[in-house]
């Protein structure tokens, strides 16, 4: 399934619409998983992770950033795809506004959910009808999609969970 995410658009309108097609994800795949949040079981931090696919399970990664993930698997698994990064389609002005700056943009699951305008609030939501949006893009099939170790995590990092739309980085924006 994260891999099916390439090509796909995400999308908010918080004080104006913003828009990535993601580029970049890594997928997490429940209690057989080590790395995942769903590994030791539901807690009040990973409820959303075990709801419907389709349910936005946002975190906050080293009490600092914010991170979005769609959960993938069916209710009570506990899988989910994070979303690592993407390309500015929509809302250039008030991503560079949020973000404070006017090159990597979306190149980091904490920076895009900055970018976006995603928080917690927007835990358990649905990426199908709630605030933040997931709408069906072209499979990025004429681009090639690198299949790595994922990356970021101590346990479990050598599992090919993570996909790349190849040369489909952020390109930096003028100055």
């Amino acid at each position: 399934m994260a891999r099916r995410l390439l090509g796909h658009r995400l999308s908010t309108d918080f004080g104006g619409t913003t828009a990535v097609v993601i580029e970049e994800v890594e997928a997490y795949g429940g209690a057989d998983d080590p790395a995942s949040h769903a590994y030791r079981g539901r807690t009040v931090r990973n409820t959303s992770m075990f709801g419907p696919a389709g349910t936005l399970y946002v975190y906050r990664s080293y009490g600092i950033h914010w991170c979005a993930n769609v959960v993938t698997g069916s209710e009570g698994t506990g899988e989910a795809v994070l979303i690592r990064g993407g390309r500015v389609v929509e809302g250039m002005e008030l991503v560079r506004s949020r973000r404070g700056r006017r090159d990597h943009l979306t190149d980091g699951p904490g920076k895009l959910t900055q970018a976006l305008g995603i928080s917690g609030d927007h835990d358990g939501t649905s990426v199908l009808a709630g605030p933040v949006r997931l709408e069906v893009g072209p499979a990025p099939d004429l681009a090639p999609v690198l299949r790595t170790p994922r990356i970021g995590i101590s346990r479990e990092a050598e599992r090919p969970w993570r996909f790349v739309v190849a040369g489909g980085r952020e390109p930096l924006c003028p100055r």
